[in-house]
Order: C-alpha cells, then structure tokens, then sequence
C-alpha cells in the first residue's frame, strides 16, 4: 500500500495529464510552423530582402560596378525638383491607366452579363475564347497591334481612309500612342476580368432574374438592377487589382515604343531605363519607391470609395 494521500496522488496524474496536453500542444504548433516555413522563408529571400534592399540603394549613387555613395535624400529630390521625364512618365502612366481601365471593367461586365445568359449556345467555347488573350505571349500581341496602328500600312489607318479621314501618326502622336497601348492593355485583360465577374454572376441566384422577368424588367434593367450591385465587392476587387496593375504596366510600350517625345514612357518603363541603360541603379530605386507609394495612396483611396458605395 502507498503511504501518498489520494488528494495528493490525484493532483500528480492531474500534472502529468497537463504536462502532456501541453507538450502535445507545443509539438502541434512547431510542426504547423515547419509545414508554413518554405513559404516565409521563400517569402523573405525574394519578396522582403529585394524591398529593403531597394530601400536602402535609394540612398546611395550606385552603378553596380562602382563603389556605393551615401547621398542621403538626394535621389528624390532630384526626382521631384530637377527631373521633368519622371513626372511625364507619370502623368503617361495615370492617362494610359484610364483609357484601358474604365472601359476594360465596362466591356468585360457587359461580356460576363452575356456569358451567363441560358440563351447562350457553346458557352465554354467562347470562355476559352476570351480568356485565350491573356495566356498569348506579350510579344506577339505587340506585333500584331503594331501592324494594326502601322502609319502606312496599318490596318486601323486603312479603315479611317475609307471615312474620308486623314491617317493618324499613331506613334507620333500624344493622344495616338496613349490609345493604341491601351487598346492593347485592355484585348488582353478584358477576358481575365470578365470570367471574374462571370463567377460572380453564377454565385448570384436565378430566383431575382426569373422574379424580375416576372415583373417586365429587360435585359438592361437587370443588368444594371440586380447584376451590378449584386457585384459589388467582385467589382470593388477588380477595380483594385487593375489600379495596381495599371501603374505597372511595361511591357506594351516598351514593345511598341516610347515615341519620339516619350509620350509612350511609363514610369516602370523609365525605372528599367535608368537601371539597365543609365546604370543609375539608387536613382532606379527611388523611383521604384516613388511609384509604390502612389500605388498605396491610389489603393487608399479605391478602399475609401469601395467602403462609401458598400455603406451606400
């Protein structure tokens, strides 16, 4: 028989039962931290590391070759005071975002709206058709819209000639080149949102639109009654996404051309430049920073607004 009291012989199992739950526990949430690490530490080689480093090149004069020159805020105030191409850059970056945002939103939620009629024939064949152009290389789409706005052979020039209408210098052009980046910004994202917003619609339940065509609303009344503010935080979501990518855009101007007063120049196209052509690598990297801070305001701001219609 043991000498030890049942009180005290209990209170020991009870010990012993929570140190085991405890270190079962523990072991549980070190190995969820083991299965979630590639992802931080990936994350931290190729996502935090590049953003600091950035950070701190901004400050210096660095042409890789060379040795680093601390010059403290410099770098931006020469981008705010001395150099008028940056804030062309911008200012072609915000008018391209327009032109090919505001109607390529427009264009892929009437295209959606279609998509999900019952009407509709061979639905899946036209989902491939209008998602095709966002997998289709980047430099064949340039190719193709460079013949089209061709000056004396394009396409779109051959169409206004028959009007009567004189042909337009597209990449001699302000207004000329703005337009045909942006037409080729929007042919290749417009099938992306548009089968966004055609899962939005399919969440979005046949019970209103068989109500509403009970109660003599048109096509256009749904659309713009039940099928829009249905969407709203999908279009929110757009909107956003579009923003940021917009700010981004590269690869259309620089394979279709800056222009002869750079008018085509977007501010990440201005970065490369002054990285890899100039070798002002802090300079770049101001500007990089520059450009992601409008992309928070820009962002910010889509939040403030998505939040005053959402309340609406």
């Amino acid at each position: 028989m043991s000498n030890v009291p049942l009180s005290t012989e209990n209170s020991l199992k009870n010990r012993k039962k929570f140190r085991r739950k405890y270190s079962q526990k523990a072991s549980d949430r070190k190995s969820g931290y083991l299965f979630i690490s590639p992802f931080f530490i990936l994350f931290g080689i190729f996502g935090v590391f590049p953003l600091l480093f950035t950070a701190y090149i901004s400050f210096h004069r660095w042409n890789v070759l060379g040795t680093k020159e601390w010059v403290g805020f410099r770098n931006y105030q020469l981008l705010f005071t001395d150099d008028p191409l940056f804030w062309k850059s911008i200012g072609n970056t915000f008018s391209i975002w327009f032109l090919s945002t505001i109607p390529q939103l427009i264009a892929a939620l009437i295209i959606a709206f279609l998509l999900n009629q019952a009407f509709l024939k061979g639905k899946a064949l036209f989902r491939l058709g209008i998602f095709m152009p966002n997998v289709t290389s980047v430099v064949a789409v340039a190719i193709v819209f460079s013949a089209m706005f061709g000056t004396q052979y394009g396409l779109i020039n051959y169409v206004i000639t028959l009007f009567g209408l004189e042909p337009i210098h597209w990449r001699g052009s302000y207004f000329g080149t703005h337009v045909a980046i942006s037409v080729m910004v929007m042919w290749r994202w417009v099938g992306y949102n548009a089968i966004i917003y055609l899962a939005g619609l399919q969440s979005i339940s046949k019970d209103l639109y068989e109500a509403a065509t009970i109660d003599g609303a048109n096509k256009m009344q749904q659309l713009f009654y039940i099928t829009i503010p249905m969407l709203k935080p999908i279009i929110i979501f757009t909107v956003l996404q579009s923003t940021i990518g917009g700010m981004q855009i590269f690869a259309e101007p620089l394979l279709f051309g800056v222009g002869g007063n750079n008018q085509g120049l977007t501010v990440t196209l201005y970065l490369y430049e002054e990285a890899f052509s100039r070798f002002a690598f802090g300079y770049a990297a101001a500007i990089a920073w520059l450009l992601f801070f409008i992309i928070i305001i820009f962002s910010l701001i889509n939040v403030l607004l998505a939040r005053k219609i959402k309340s609406a």
